[in-house]
């Protein structure tokens, strides 16, 4: 199952973790430093919801921004036979 949004074509992404030892300069202190950099993976939240795609409900991978933005249309069936 790959993690990928149907809709914007969201996907993973490849950044670093960075550990850094030390208090702010503007907290008072000498600095941070850093003391380890680790590969990490970003993954978005992407959901399984009911849409309705050219008239008919089927399942779509969609991430939680698109949900919200109203990108994805959300119907239940009951309303599709009414009208």
């Amino acid at each position: 199952m790959s993690r990928r949004c149907e809709i914007c074509g969201k996907g993973q992404v490849r950044g670093n973790h960075i550990l850094r030892r030390g208090q702010a300069k503007k907290t008072g202190g000498i600095g941070q430093h850093v003391t380890a950099v680790t590969p990490r993976i970003f993954k978005p939240n992407v959901q399984v919801v009911h849409a309705v795609v050219d008239g008919v409900r089927r399942r779509v991978k969609a991430c939680a921004n698109c949900i919200k933005s109203g990108r994805v249309v959300r119907k239940s069936p009951r309303v599709l036979q009414a009208a």
